[in-house]
């Protein structure tokens, strides 16, 4: 095992004075250089503020050694399928490129999958999109299933 994947790994609450460096790794590849606007960030802070307030919404960094290596977004859903299940939707999943490789993707996943079951969920989902095909790989490597077609339906 390397030594970056044994380095201690924080997953916790991103704080408002984060954003910007959270925006930057939503930035920092070739589908997120297209659709992100690092330049212009008041409405990711509206949208922080946002999540910070909603007890069913979680902003989460992986803190290494004091650095922002990693995030996601952590949604607990309620449902009235699956006899009232909860659920948890994993979104807006970035490694730093300077931590890419070292093994915290998948521990970071691995936390936020734990979280969900303490959560009481009782199935965790999540969205890449199909030019994806590293992460495609790497999701499937933790079990998750492609089982449906997922859809999206821009509004903008």
């Amino acid at each position: 095992m390397s030594e970056s994947a044994t380095a201690p790994l924080s997953l916790r609450d991103a704080r408002r004075d984060e954003v910007p460096a959270i925006v930057a790794m939503l930035a920092d590849d070739i589908l997120g250089g297209a659709r992100e606007k690092a330049g212009d960030l008041p409405p990711y802070f509206a949208a922080f503020d946002a999540i910070a307030h909603d007890p069913n919404n979680r902003l989460l960094v992986a803190d290494v050694d004091g650095a922002l290596s990693g995030c996601l977004q952590l949604t607990f859903i309620p449902g009235l399928s699956r006899g009232g299940a909860w659920r948890a939707q994993i979104e807006s999943v970035r490694i730093a490129a300077s931590a890419r490789g070292g093994g915290f993707g998948r521990r970071m996943i691995e936390a936020a999958i734990d979280l969900a079951r303490a959560r009481g969920c009782t199935l965790i989902q999540l969205t890449t999109d199909k030019a994806r095909a590293d992460a495609l790989r790497f999701y499937e490597s933790l079990g998750f299933a492609a089982t449906h077609e997922g859809m999206k339906l821009m509004l903008d």
